[in-house]
């Protein structure tokens, strides 16, 4: 995306949404307590693998973390304070099997969606004010929309974004209530919550995804913006690496921060996941960009020496993850244990963050599309088990590669020394991506992104 874009929250172009945005989700704003953890003597202490987090999805799968570390005993306490889950039937893409291989520890690919809503409706009084209510209230817009996929030899995670602004077919969708929300030829992806209500919406966006992805969801979450603030302040929040100040006063706090290695924590991590005009070129890829400079911040602070090594620790990560997140019906405690033990060996080079292909949209440039190329690269590697590999020179919008230097430096909200200036790039354009194994399925240009392994800082370069 480029300067220009339109700002948010952004109307959907062609047929009209289904169902008002001001539908109220009772269901997601439900609360309640966790079960004290058992002592049953001492739980065994596994490494706590990885912890995933985009834009306001960071919760989910910290439980992951948890259930892979803490044990089953824990993680059945920890859901026993869990919300309500979604209604959910596993996403089949045309022409997929009816029945997908059992996911456990040693074997079967994971899929797993996690949607992040923009609705300002239960979000405190920092979002109650009538603007931030007409903007988007009730199920909101799936403003966040990250499909984990786990290959079946648990060799590679991948971690792909696919943009709000992406328009493409959009298929039918249940609503929750026994009926269904017609096809639409052109509908953006961020329409899914409002075309499935309140109690639909995830199911719908899981459709959407399975559809653009040609793989089967078994697996989804749905998260607000109080969920990151939550999880932020609970981890101790995460130091990115800002190339350049970052200014955005369209961001709820407001986002001033200079440039340096800064540890965003609460509120402020809230808003630099949302910014937009900070970063970047000053659009939704750019803001994709900036979120996969966070995740791959935060995966090495969860798996380097002595970080969240603490089974207390994780046991109340995931018990502040599930009184927040929305899980949905498909998603039990054995789950959440298979899969984290699904990702213990994978290396954080082979933890790979990355856009959906998409394509300026010529009838609009404020919109994307899926780049065809770029998506049947994709759409392979992912049915096949194939590895993914970005090309060179693909990091995203708002990434540079951080120097040596910077690496090395204190986090600090004091003025700090800023890493080497960033050239202007053309969009997509970044360095710092390693050479693709002669193995992998190499994605085009049109996906950008970076692994965890790779040390990039957020810069702004318009």
């Amino acid at each position: 995306m480029h300067p220009g874009e339109a700002s948010e929250p952004s109307a959907p172009r062609g047929e009209a949404s289904a169902e008002a945005n001001s539908t109220a989700n009772a269901e997601a704003n439900a609360t309640s307590n966790a079960t004290p953890l058992a002592r049953h003597g001492r739980l065994p202490r596994r490494h706590p693998v990885v912890s995933l987090i985009k834009g306001l999805a960071i919760a989910l799968v910290v439980v992951v973390v948890s259930a892979g570390s803490i044990g089953a005993i824990a993680t059945w306490q920890i859901l026993g304070g869990a919300k309500p889950t979604a209604q959910f039937t596993a996403a089949v893409p045309s022409g997929a099997a009816s029945t997908a291989p059992a996911v456990s520890a040693y074997s079967g690919e994971v899929n797993m969606l996690v949607v992040a809503t923009d609705t300002r409706t239960g979000q405190g009084a920092a979002f109650s004010d009538p603007a931030d209510q007409r903007a988007s209230s009730g199920a909101g817009q799936n403003d966040t929309n990250l499909l984990v996929h786990i290959n079946a030899d648990h060799s590679q995670m991948l971690v792909i974004s696919l943009p709000r602004d992406l328009e493409f077919p959009f298929p039918a969708c249940p609503n929750g209530s026994g009926g269904t929300t017609p096809a639409s030829s052109q509908a953006m992806l961020n329409t899914a919550l409002v075309r499935g209500g309140t109690k639909g919406g995830l199911q719908c966006a899981a459709d959407a995804v399975s559809q653009l992805t040609g793989v089967r969801i078994d697996y989804a979450a749905l998260a607000t913006f109080s969920d990151v603030v939550s999880m932020s302040n609970a981890i101790g929040g995460v130091t990115v690496c800002l190339a350049t100040p970052i200014d955005d006063d369209n961001v709820t706090p407001a986002l001033h921060l200079k440039a340096g290695n800064v540890n965003l924590v609460g509120a402020q991590a809230g808003a630099f996941l949302r910014s937009r005009e900070g970063v970047g070129y000053g659009g939704d890829t750019s803001r994709i960009s900036s979120q996969q400079i966070f995740m791959s911040a935060m995966m090495r602070k969860i798996v380097s020496a002595g970080t969240l090594t603490n089974p207390v620790k994780l046991y109340g990560l995931a018990s502040t993850a599930v009184r927040s997140v929305q899980l949905s019906s498909t998603l039990d405690p054995k789950t959440l244990v298979t899969i984290g033990l699904a990702i213990k060996g994978i290396g954080l080079s082979n933890m790979v963050f990355l856009a959906y292909p998409n394509l300026p949209d010529p009838a609009d440039s404020n919109r994307v599309i899926p780049d065809p190329a770029g998506v049947a690269i994709l759409r392979s590697a992912l049915q096949s088990g194939t590895h993914v590999a970005l090309s060179p020179n693909s990091l995203g919008q708002a990434a540079v590669t951080q120097s040596p230097a910077a690496q090395g430096a204190p986090a600090t909200s004091a003025p700090a020394t800023p890493p080497a200036a960033p050239a202007t790039k053309p969009s997509g354009a970044g360095s710092g991506a390693p050479t693709p194994q002669s193995t992998s399925a190499v994605l085009p240009g049109t996906a950008t992104g970076q692994n965890a392994s790779q040390q990039t800082c957020a810069a702004k370069k318009y």
